[in-house]
């Protein structure tokens, strides 16, 4: 899966194959739409996008993807419980002011969460760290001080998480240092993925 499939990046390229036909989705950060109009195309779901950049926003409408903008700190208040099949955040958890509620926020608005999020315990990071820099790698390619990350974790950190709020871990791909489905991630996900993918449920759902 190296490069992009369809247009989209590997991690929204599977995605797309989690996703059943005719589903209704909330993408939480959902940039220039690529991955809601993908679907819309190929899977016939219905949905809206959460956005709080302008050039992103104006992106999704001339996609013709339905678009709000919000900021994802300040809740889903907005939204009823159970109002989607699935809400889906990707590559943005780590830049929420408080990742445990925002994923309490989408497994209580959406039936089924799906959260991508670049793994800090992946070797290169951990190589960055131990010669004194903070990391700069194909998933956390942002300078120190430009970076929007405020709260990265590994996959050790999330899965820990996951067991205390007992939400329950449906489906799990490790992509590893070329973004592809490397066997070899899987066999050591903390050290070798560096980006990872859950799809979750809330513990009264699973």
């Amino acid at each position: 899966m190296s490069g992009y499939t369809n247009g989209l990046r590997p991690d929204l390229a599977l995605i797309t194959e989690w996703i059943e036909p005719g589903s209704r989705i909330l993408d939480l950060g959902c940039g220039d739409g690529a991955l809601l109009a993908h679907l819309a195309k190929t899977r016939n779901v219905r949905g809206y996008g959460l956005e709080i950049d302008p050039d992103n926003i104006a992106r999704c409408l001339q996609a013709g993807v339905n678009v709000i903008e919000a900021d994802v700190d300040d809740g889903l208040k907005d939204f009823r419980d159970g109002s989607f099949d699935y809400v889906v955040m990707t590559q943005a958890l780590q830049a929420t002011q408080r990742p445990d509620r925002v994923v309490s926020e989408i497994l209580r608005v959406g039936r089924t969460g799906i959260v991508t999020f670049p793994n800090f315990g992946h070797w290169r990071v951990r190589l960055a760290l131990a010669l004194g820099r903070m990391p700069a790698t194909p998933a956390l390619p942002d300078t120190w001080y430009g970076t929007a990350n405020i709260h990265l974790c590994t996959v050790a950190d999330f899965e820990d998480l996951c067991r205390e709020r007992g939400w329950s871990v449906r489906r799990r791909s490790l992509m590893g240092t070329d973004l592809d489905l490397s066997p070899f991630s899987r066999l050591m996900p903390n050290l070798l993925s560096e980006v990872a993918l859950y799809m979750l449920e809330a513990p009264d759902r699973a």
